[in-house]
C-alpha cells in the first residue's frame, strides 16, 4: 500500500478549487457506489421480481435513513473534530479521537441492529405501505439492518479518512464492494429466485467488504490516525467533542427522514403505481443529490482544518468556492436527470404508467436540485467554524416544519390533493432555507472574526475554534 502522506490534502494553503475539486470527485464516485448498491438492488428486483417488488425495497429508503441518520450524523462531528486537530498538529488529541470514533461505530451498529428488526413491521405500517407490499418490505428491511455494524464502521472510517483529505481509497474500497454487491443481486435473485431476500444479502456482504478495507486501511496509517484495536474506548473530552457536532447532525437528519416518512405515507396513499414511479425517481435523484453533497464534505472538511490552523481568512474563499461548485453540479446533473428522465427511468421499470408517475417527480424535485446543494453547502461551513446548533435548528424549521405544515394544509385542500402538490414541498422548503442560512452565516462568521481577533491581541488563541451555542 503506499505511503498515507501521498493521499493527504494541504487543505491550509495554496489554491483553493483544484484541491477542492481533486477532494471532490473522489467523494462523488464514492456517493455513486455506494448509491449502486441501492439501484442494483431496485433494478434486479424491478426487472425479475416485479414492481412490488421493487416498491418493497424502495420505500423503505425513507426508513432507513430514519434509523441511521443520528449516528451518519455523528460521523460529521469525528470528521470535524478529526480536522481541526489535524490542522492544529495535536497529535495525541487525534489518535484519542479516531480510537473513539470507530468504537462508537461499532456500537452503533449494533443498537440499530436490534431496533432496526424489532420495529420493521410496525413503523412500515405507520407508513400505510401496501399489503402487497408489507411482507417483502419487511424482510428486506430485517436483513439489511444485520449490516449496519459493517455500514458503520464504513462511514465513521471514510470520515476520519477524508479529514485529512484522503477521499481516494474509499472509493477503491468501494469499487471492489460494489462489483461484488451487483454479481452477487444477480445470482441470488435471477439463479436463486431469492427475491427480495436475495438483494438484502448483496447489500450485506458488500457492506462488509468495505468496512473490512477501511478498518485495515486505518491499521497502516501512521501517526495520529493509526488505529490500535488494542487501543478502542472511549475517550470523554473527544465523545463530547464529537456529540458537539455530531449530534444536531444526526437530530438533523433524523427529522428530515421522518419528514420524509411523512411524505413517503402521502405518496403511498396514491397506490402502487405512483409509489413505485417515485421510488424510481427518488434513486434517480439520489446520484444528483451525492455529488453534490461531495461538495457539503469538501466545504465542511476545508472549513474545520483551516479553523483548526487558525486560518479564517480562507472560510470565506472555501465558502464561495463550495457554492460555485454546487450550484453548477446542481444545475448540470439535475436538469439533465430531468431532460432524460423517461429514458432513465425506463432502466428501472417497462411499466409506462409508471414511468410518467416518475417523470412528473423529476420535474419538480430533480430540476432544482441545485438550491438543496446550496442549502448543504452553507450548513458544511457553519459546521466547519464551529456552529452546528444553529444550522439544525434552522434546517428543522425551514426544510422540516415547513414540509409538515405544507402536508397538514396545502395538501389537505381538495384541489391540491396530488402527488404533484406533495413534490413541490421540496423546492419551497429548500429555498427558505438557504436564505435563513445565508443570514446565519454571516453572523456566525463575524463572530468568530471577533473571538480570533481578540484572542490574538492577548497571545492566547486557541487553534480549535468550539463553539457550544
Amino acid at each position: 500500500m503506499p505511503k498515507s502522506e501521498s493521499y493527504e490534502i494541504d487543505m491550509c494553503s495554496g489554491p483553493i478549487l483544484k484541491k477542492m475539486l481533486y477532494f471532490s470527485l473522489p467523494l462523488m464516485c464514492s456517493g455513486v457506489l455506494q448509491l449502486l448498491f441501492n439501484a442494483a438492488d431496485i433494478i434486479v428486483v424491478g426487472r425479475y421480481a416485479g414492481d412490488n417488488s421493487m416498491a418493497a425495497v424502495g420505500s423503505n429508503a425513507a426508513l432507513i435513513n430514519l434509523l441511521t441518520n443520528l449516528f451518519i450524523g455523528l460521523s460529521v462531528g469525528a470528521n470535524v473534530l478529526a480536522a481541526r486537530y489535524f490542522g492544529a498538529k495535536r497529535e495525541r488529541e487525534l489518535r484519542a479521537t479516531v480510537h473513539t470514533s470507530m468504537l462508537l461505530a461499532l456500537c452503533s451498529g449494533t443498537v440499530l441492529i436490534v431496533v432496526g428488526i424489532a420495529g420493521a413491521r410496525q413503523v412500515l405500517i405507520w407508513m400505510q405501505a401496501p399489503a402487497g407490499v408489507l411482507d417483502l418490505a419487511v424482510l428486506y428491511l430485517r436483513i439489511f439492518f444485520l449490516g449496519m455494524p459493517a455500514m458503520m464502521l464504513y462511514n465513521f472510517g471514510a470520515a476520519l479518512l477524508r479529514a485529512k483529505g484522503d477521499t481516494r481509497r474509499p472509493l477503491y474500497f468501494l469499487l471492489l464492494s460494489g462489483a461484488v454487491n451487483v454479481a452477487l443481486n444477480l445470482l441470488l435473485v435471477i439463479v436463486f429466485h431469492l427475491d427480495v431476500a436475495g438483494v438484502a444479502i448483496a447489500t450485506v456482504i458488500s457492506q462488509c467488504i468495505s468496512a473490512v478495507l477501511v478498518v485495515i486501511c486505518l491499521m497502516r496509517e501512521t501517526g495520529g490516525f493509526r488505529l490500535e484495536l488494542k487501543a478502542l474506548r472511549i475517550h470523554k473530552d473527544q465523545l463530547v467533542g464529537i456529540l458537539r457536532v455530531g449530534l444536531p447532525a444526526g437530530v438533523q437528519g433524523v427529522i428530515f427522514s421522518l419528514s420524509n416518512v411523512v411524505i413517503q405515507s402521502s405518496i403511498n396513499s396514491f397506490g402502487e403505481v405512483v409509489m413505485a414511479g417515485s421510488t424510481a425517481s427518488a434513486n434517480i435523484e439520489g446520484f444528483v443529490y451525492t455529488a453534490m453533497n461531495a461538495v457539503y464534505q469538501a466545504t465542511l472538511s476545508f472549513s474545520s482544518q483551516n479553523a483548526g490552523a487558525g486560518r479564517l481568512d480562507r472560510i470565506n474563499r472555501i465558502l464561495l468556492t463550495g457554492q460555485g461548485c454546487v450550484t453548477a453540479t446542481g444545475l448540470m446533473l439535475g436538469v439533465g436527470a430531468w431532460q432524460a428522465g423517461r429514458v432513465l427511468l425506463g432502466i428501472y421499470t417497462q411499466d409506462p404508467a409508471v414511468i410518467e408517475a416518475g417523470f412528473v417527480r423529476l420535474g419538480i424535485v430533480c430540476a432544482p436540485y441545485a438550491i438543496c446543494g446550496m442549502m448543504d453547502t452553507m450548513v458544511g461551513a457553519l459546521r466547519g467554524i464551529g456552529y452546528s446548533v444553529m444550522p439544525m435548528i434552522v434546517s428543522l424549521m425551514g426544510a422540516c416544519i415547513l414540509r409538515l405544515v405544507w402536508i397538514a394544509t396545502v395538501f389537505q385542500i381538495p384541489g391540491y390533493h396530488t402527488p404533484e402538490c406533495v413534490y413541490w414541498s421540496y423546492p419551497v422548503s429548500w429555498t427558505v432555507t438557504l436564505l435563513a442560512h445565508i443570514l446565519c452565516y454571516i453572523w456566525a462568521k463575524r463572530r468568530v472574526d471577533r473571538r480570533f481577533a481578540d484572542a490574538h491581541l492577548q497571545r492566547k488563541t486557541d487553534p480549535l475554534l468550539e463553539n457550544t451555542k
